[in-house]
């Protein structure tokens, strides 16, 4: 089928065009936050494809897969239909709530019967009230990286998209505290300053700005410790990628985590004392981290795989354009 959708989150919607279907992705010249085309750090396949605004009103699509409230608006004025009467919508929520009085957030999608709302985590379903529309959960699936952890450097890799800007909501300042143990990198977007703002030298903190995917893979999967710090975000998929690598895991026990991460895989506690504790027993015993990143890829092969993922959206996506 032709599924319309905006690149809005580079690694959940690489495991999502994986299924074989035709994926139109909006794409305007300034390739702004509605118009960004195709990833350049993300591996998309062919059948991939950009497609202007102007374009899209003569574009045959069978559904249109939104993730922010405003792309009801631009589907209706693009595509000259309207959403969820002439063609099939599907909401995807990536995100807890950002603001406002948790737990009794409204989702933007409530009460509708003009949507099917589908949320990555059961967390994220518990914790939006979602009032009377159809509501389902299809947790994420990642492309396997296959078993490639070293962890030949005695070194911490955590991953986190503007960690300055969200600071807390990240638990970017936690990190001080792990570099006690070990040299800790950061990789993501927007991370150029952290050791800086955080007053840590070189030699503790090291930052890469938005690597292609494949390349964070294989310098994660060389440290010995992969950190998950979060306190609010859905479940980062970066976690999931790091244990499919065979990495080891210290990880903030907060919204899904606690269900992504079995016993045997690292150490999972809100206690920060005990992660920095767990950080520095798997960076200083390589035996005892291999133990663990086995664990833990089996766990996120096992529940997080592509092939499950991809079943189930087809699943859905059917039903919605039958």
């Amino acid at each position: 089928m032709r599924i319309l959708l905006w690149h809005v989150h580079g690694a959940w919607t690489t495991a999502f065009v994986q299924g074989g279907h035709d994926y139109l992705v909006p794409t305007t010249p300034d390739r702004g936050p509605y118009g960004l085309g195709r990833a350049r750090t993300y591996p998309w396949p062919d059948n991939v494809r950009e497609v202007s605004p102007e374009a899209l009103a003569h574009a045959d699509v069978d559904v249109v897969l939104m993730q922010r409230p405003e792309e009801w608006q631009l589907a209706e004025r693009w595509l000259r239909r309207r959403p969820g009467v002439d063609v099939p919508v599907v909401f995807v929520e990536h995100n807890t709530p950002k603001q406002g009085d948790v737990p009794n957030n409204r989702h933007p999608m409530a009460d509708r019967d003009d949507v099917t709302l589908v949320h990555v985590t059961h967390y994220n379903k518990l914790i939006w009230d979602n009032g009377s529309t159809r509501t389902e959960v299809i947790e994420h699936g990642i492309p396997d990286p296959g078993a490639i952890w070293t962890g030949e450097l005695r070194r911490i890799a955590t991953a986190i998209n503007e960690p300055i800007r969200r600071w807390r909501v990240t638990g970017t300042d936690l990190l001080p505290h792990f570099t006690q143990v070990a040299p800790v990198d950061v990789y993501g977007m927007k991370v150029t300053g952290l050791p800086e703002r955080l007053g840590l030298p070189d030699d503790r903190m090291a930052v890469v700005d938005d690597p292609p995917q494949a390349t964070m893979h294989a310098e994660i999967a060389r440290r010995r410790v992969y950190l998950h710090p979060h306190r609010w975000t859905s479940l980062g998929l970066s976690l999931l990628e790091a244990m499919s690598c065979g990495a080891p895991v210290v990880v903030l026990a907060t919204t899904e985590t606690v269900m992504a991460v079995p016993p045997g895989a690292g150490v999972l506690s809100t206690n920060v004392d005990e992660l920095v504790e767990g950080a520095r027993w798997l960076a200083s015993d390589v035996d005892a981290a291999r133990r663990c990143g086995e664990v833990a890829r089996r766990a996120a092969q096992k529940r997080y795989g592509l092939a499950r993922f991809l079943a189930d959206w087809d699943a859905l996506l059917k039903e919605v354009t039958s």
